[in-house]
């Protein structure tokens, strides 16, 4: 009997597709296999929009241990025996249906990731978007999702150390939660997610199976939302202290002889880990779904196959040595069962008991069809970045009244209302903790440290994808770097609306081209990530939001700068600019053309040669304990970031340069590759020196001083008026 629309669209399988599948197969797919097919060509799990465009990106570097894409996560060498796993990974559609689970099981599925490739999770990070918070569903999504998020890491004992929150109205009914996870390997042991040899044996642990989570990776991930459909069966639900023993138990087992893999159960579950372990170890599996533990009765094949409930890996064991690992994880009180094994051939054979349910090959489920495009330029684009932001009048209001509106701004404002509600001490490694433009982390045992950051701009991408997948790279190296760690690699988190839109086909490709170029330009690699497509709610895209999670490495953990101004008469630096321009063209896709003018608007560009040696500039100048204070420029332009810095700082700022009569261009404009410092006054001329021999222009702007933020007569505010508005803005724009 021929599939129906009405189930092709549940599996988010198109026509064309389900017709290849009868031509792979040379026959009419039975029920599981169609669902299996319907999982694994998904775009979340087949990536089959981006896989073409990803392997633009570099992803070369001496540091490297796992290519991207083979493994769970990326993994690089930072020295003394140790290895760094990170990855960054989407949860944004079942977030917009049930927040807190959504969110806390989007951390424990990164969580899983780290530790599958045999490290120690030592770091979290998150980048949230929603829509304005003036609209009561968006702070359900908001306070939700950071429920989910920190309770889940709290729960895990892992530190949560930063991340960003921001607001647009293109985010209304569909928020982006991107969670982030860094975790170190000890001994340099990596665990492949693939069996060695025919036999080896598949245990499965941890939870038992229920039906939580079908379709979640075909049918949820991999379509826009239809607001009328009940999705809310397909969002799992989490238990982070199970998770947390799991943890445990795996890093364990893992030690034990015999042990060859482990592989987590994420979007599409035991589907998606068993076959994909299979096609990497180019064998073919036997599994018993009779065999699967399971929390509820009646259960069918189909249903244990796709089933996405929480906390289960696979662990692949090699035969007659499955004992010691199942008495481990009796010890932890998990159970650990053995469903199957690997096998010559290239065959997925699934039984429920003694009857044969499916024998497909792994080949055709594992290599769904890449569809590869190159859109033009969508019409209306180069209007939005031609508007003539030179005829925007010069606000009625003071310079001094627009920069506390800034501050207040919920995109600018503190986000300690978010962070306090993370345990991001706990384990006692973080050194600068969440706040700053990075986290700072010691490695217990070495002098090193690692920094973190998490930076994307999605109105940037509006106006100019090329410029905002370059942009997000930029900053979150520069955020790093304003630490006086050297960025050594990225994992990107990639989110857009639906890839079946020439618009967002050129969304994607051209910023995924700005990311490889910026990439190239500040030698640093991709080594890991995520792409989530279809987010869309009533047919409206989100902003098209790269998301890049960026890893520094410090060669003495003590040896790092921070944000706030240190002491009174430091002078103030802007690194990467000769001069303050009042060129209106800085105010493109800005944070004061949004909120004063309510516009999204201009053509961003950066220089991505002058980042590069500024970055280098601002690490070379911490080295050698020149700076007390860097602070990169970004939303609300330089003087937001003065005014941040004075006020973390409990300092004033004397600014004595010239202020253009576009100030708000020259306040509030957000050019790229700019750094503000403070040094003493004694090293001032060795900092100048640097810079011009690093050909990065530096400009004098004032001291440290005083109890105000003052740029002469143009804009003027108490520091108490600056610190209220800033500590206070976003609580009071999420409160209703």
């Amino acid at each position: 009997m021929p599939v129906t629309d009405e189930t092709l669209k549940e599996i988010a399988l198109s026509r064309a597709e389900y017709e290849a599948v009868v031509d792979r197969l040379g026959r009419e797919p039975e029920p599981l296999e169609l669902g299996l097919f319907g999982a694994l060509w998904s775009e979340h799990c087949g990536y089959k929009h981006s896989k073409p465009l990803l392997k633009l990106l570099p992803s070369k570097s001496e540091r490297l241990l796992v290519a991207p894409g083979a493994e769970n996560a990326g993994a690089v060498d930072i020295g003394d025996g140790l290895a760094i796993v990170m990855k960054i990974e989407s949860h944004n559609h079942p977030s917009a249906v049930e927040p807190r689970q959504g969110a806390a099981t989007g951390v424990g599925g990164i969580v899983r990731d780290i530790f599958a490739m045999g490290a120690r999770p030592i770091a979290l990070m998150n980048s949230l978007r929603f829509g304005l918070p003036d609209k009561p569903r968006n702070r359900y999504l908001l306070h939700g999702v950071v429920a989910g998020i920190s309770t889940y890491g709290n729960c895990l004992g892992i530190p949560n150390v930063g991340g960003e929150v921001f607001f647009a109205r293109e985010y209304d009914g569909n928020p982006l939660v991107n969670a982030m996870c860094v975790g170190l390997i000890e001994e340099g042991r990596i665990v492949r997610a693939a069996p060695k040899s025919p036999g080896d044996i598949i245990l499965l642990v941890g939870a038992d199976t229920g039906r939580d989570g079908i379709h979640g990776a075909s049918g949820l991930a991999s379509r826009a939302f239809a607001e009328q459909a009940e999705m809310r069966s397909a969002v799992q639900v989490g238990n982070p202290f199970l998770e947390k023993v799991l943890i445990e138990a795996c890093l364990e087992a893992i030690k034990l002889p015999g042990v060859v893999g482990l592989q987590d159960l994420g979007a599409a579950g035991l589907t998606s880990a068993a076959i994909e372990a299979a096609a990497r170890g180019n064998m073919g599996l036997r599994i018993d779904v009779a065999r699967v533990p399971r929390r509820e009765t009646g259960m069918t094949p189909y249903e244990v196959m796709l089933s996405e409930s929480q906390e289960r890996m696979i662990i692949i064991v090699k035969p007659g040595q499955e004992g010691p690992v199942i008495d481990t994880f009796s010890k932890w009180d998990l159970d650990a069962t053995p469903i199957g094994e690997f096998v010559n051939g290239h065959e997925v054979t699934i039984m429920d008991g003694s009857r044969q349910v499916i024998a497909t090959p792994v080949g055709p489920l594992t290599e769904p069809p890449m569809y590869e495009f190159d859109a033009p330029e969508p019409a209306g684009l180069r209007a939005i970045q031609n508007e003539d932001l030179a005829a925007l009048p010069l606000p009625r209001q003071s310079a001094g009244h627009i920069l506390l509106r800034l501050l207040g701004s919920p995109n600018i404002a503190s986000k300690e209302a978010v962070f306090r509600q993370y345990d991001h001490q706990v384990q006692t490694n973080t050194v600068v903790p969440p706040g700053g433009d990075a986290a700072v982390l010691r490695l217990k045992g070495t002098p090193k440290g690692i920094a973190l950051a998490t930076d994307g701009n999605g109105r940037i991408t509006y106006c100019d994808p090329y410029a905002g997948g370059a942009i997000a790279v930029a900053e979150a190296c520069r955020n790093v770097s304003c630490t006086g760690a050297t960025p050594i690699a990225l994992t990107d988190g990639l989110n857009y609306g639906n890839p079946e839109k020439p618009s967002i086909q050129y969304q994607l490709r051209r910023s995924i081209l700005g990311i490889r170029d910026a990439c190239e330009a500040l030698d640093v690699p991709v080594i890991s990530g995520n792409v989530s497509l279809y987010n869309e709610s009533a047919d409206k895209a989100v902003f098209p939001t790269p998301i890049i999670g960026c890893l520094g490495l410090l060669a003495r953990a003590t040896t790092h700068c921070t944000v706030p101004f240190k002491a009174k008469d430091d002078v103030i630096v802007l690194l990467g600019a000769g001069k303050l321009s009042g060129d209106p063209a800085a105010l493109a896709a800005s944070e004061y053309l949004s909120l004063v003018h309510d516009r999204v608007a201009g053509l961003p560009k950066i220089d991505l040669f002058l980042e590069s040696r500024l970055q280098k500039l601002c690490r070379e100048a911490i080295a050698a304990d020149l700076l007390r204070s860097a602070h990169d420029c970004s939303e609300g332009g330089l003087a937001v970031a003065i005014a941040e810095s004075a006020i973390l700082g409990g300092l004033g700022a004397e600014l004595t340069i010239e202020i253009p009569d576009r100030w708000d261009a020259a306040l509030f404009g957000e050019t790229q590759s700019r750094i503000v410092v403070s040094v003493r006054k004694k090293d001032l001329a060795r900092l100048e020196e640097l810079a011009e021999a690093a050909d990065v222009p530096a400009l004098r702007l004032g001291t440290v001083s005083g109890r105000r933020v003052n740029f002469g007569s143009v804009c003027d505010v108490s520091l108490e008026a600056a610190t209220n508005a800033w500590g206070h803005g976003f609580e009071r724009s999420v409160s209703g």
